[in-house]
């Protein structure tokens, strides 16, 4: 049987906060000279691998991942891959943030779930699987990179997996992680799950053993001098934590 290959990987790490815990554009943000420093060991280790596409969500942060990954090629840049999208951070009670942000893709995800109040996972679906099919249809590749987001990556992996519409949340994907996915030509494909989670920097993923989710919170809530939670200070004081906008969801979801 004659299959393509997709090689789908997260972008590489970028910071969402500030010194101080205080929430950045996230459309905006550029990757960390960590994160290039991924983006870089990925493109070592596809070096000598043909590449036909190169594919990305529109987010800049992505773009940059597959032009540092890919730099001889033409990055093709699709909105629908962009990452789920939340809402404010100020629109969750401030007792149920924590548990929201940090749990928001744990488990299997139903399709009604708001990710942070944004959108929902069914509309997550709703435009990366279509992207997925588009891609598929085009005959004219054998081997493509595709740089997407830690949601869009589950939905994608859970897709093929199980070949339904069921959002399996623990997939982490580590920043600059690659999957490697073999998808047959007929339709609608046979999906062939080869790697998941391959972070070219880190293999044993030996730095931390927290999820992505996880280390956002711990950058969203930064302590003082006595560490104690300000998060938790504002809110005794009577005022509510920070607003949020979107992060990537990478483990747990939330982030990108």
């Amino acid at each position: 049987m004659e299959r393509r290959r997709i090689y789908l990987m997260r972008h590489g790490a970028v910071a969402y906060f500030d010194a101080d815990g205080r929430p950045v554009a996230p459309d905006d943000v550029p990757l960390t000279a960590e994160g290039r420093r991924q983006a870089q060991a990925a493109g070592a280790l596809l070096e000598r691998t043909t590449l036909d596409r190169v594919i990305s969500s529109d987010l800049p942060r992505a773009v940059e991942t597959a032009t540092i990954v890919a730099p001889r090629h033409d990055v093709e840049a699709w909105p629908e891959l962009r990452e789920i999208a939340g809402d404010r951070f100020s629109a969750i009670p401030p007792d149920e943030l924590e548990r929201e942000f940090v749990g928001a893709l744990h488990g299997i995800v139903p399709n009604d779930k708001r990710f942070l109040g944004g959108e929902t996972i069914g509309e997550l679906f709703d435009r990366v699987l279509p992207a997925v099919d588009r891609l598929l249809r085009n005959p004219e590749w054998d081997t493509a990179l595709v740089v997407a987001h830690g949601a869009v990556n589950r939905a994608i992996l859970s897709h093929a997996l199980l070949g339904e519409r069921i959002f399996l949340g623990r997939f982490e994907q580590a920043p600059g992680c690659l999957n490697v996915l073999d998808a047959g030509r007929e339709v609608p494909p046979e999906w062939i799950v080869r790697a998941v989670n391959v972070a070219p920097d880190d293999l044993a993923h030996g730095t931390t053993r927290l999820t992505q989710m996880e280390q956002y919170w711990q950058e969203y809530v930064p302590r003082d001098g006595t560490g104690r939670d300000v998060a938790a200070n504002a809110e005794r004081a009577g005022s509510p934590p920070p607003s949020r906008v979107v992060l990537d969801a990478s483990s747990e979801s939330g982030g990108a």
